[in-house]
């Protein structure tokens, strides 16, 4: 657990940049230096005695995920927010929490800030998009548009909304031998 008055692990996504730690298996000391920036992540570790630094772009990452922690015998069941790449050895721990609802606000608050995919781990540790998208944009049912109950309604004239279909004659109307109406001079 983190030091401070909190019992919960979680950064905030609006107090970017930030820098922390966080558990790596692999490194010296099982801890590695993490800087984060809306753009780009720094990860700094020692291994084997040799520092390194690794540098990502946010778009490297396939999204921000959310992760069911096993349960142990001294912690209930916690759910994780994780930077999610494709080696695991690079995703990057965001938040844990108990309460899903706490969760789900920072889920989209972390999708938000660093312009990432949303994304859900499965049982079967594949990580989904819960909402379809189509490239960059969510896609979702088409909401009708309404004319009627704007704040702004009684500021235009509803005239202008009823158009008449006009028929324009097929062949147009030519004067000849008429004199010019217009006053020259």
């Amino acid at each position: 657990m983190p030091a401070g008055s909190g019992r919960v692990e979680r950064l905030d996504p609006f107090a970017l940049p930030v820098q922390f730690e966080d558990a790596d298996p692999f490194a010296d000391g099982q801890v590695r230096m993490v800087e984060m920036h809306r753009e780009r992540l720094v990860l700094r570790r020692a291994l084997r005695g040799i520092k390194m630094a690794i540098s990502l772009p946010s778009a490297a990452y396939l999204g921000v995920a959310i992760r069911m922690q096993p349960m142990t015998a001294d912690l209930p069941r916690q759910i994780a927010i994780v930077l999610a790449h494709m080696d695991p050895a690079l995703s990057v721990t965001l938040s844990r929490a108990c309460e899903p609802d706490d969760v789900l606000a920072d889920w989209r608050s972390w999708g938000r800030a660093l312009g990432v995919p949303l994304l859900v781990e499965g049982v079967d540790g594949q990580l989904r998009e819960p909402f379809g998208r189509i490239g960059g944009v969510r896609a979702g049912v088409p909401v009708r548009r309404r004319r009627r109950r704007s704040p702004l309604h009684w500021r235009r004239a509803s005239l202008p909304l009823r158009r008449r279909h006009v028929l324009m004659p097929l062949a147009r109307t030519i004067h000849l031998g008429e004199r010019e109406i217009v006053a020259r001079n």
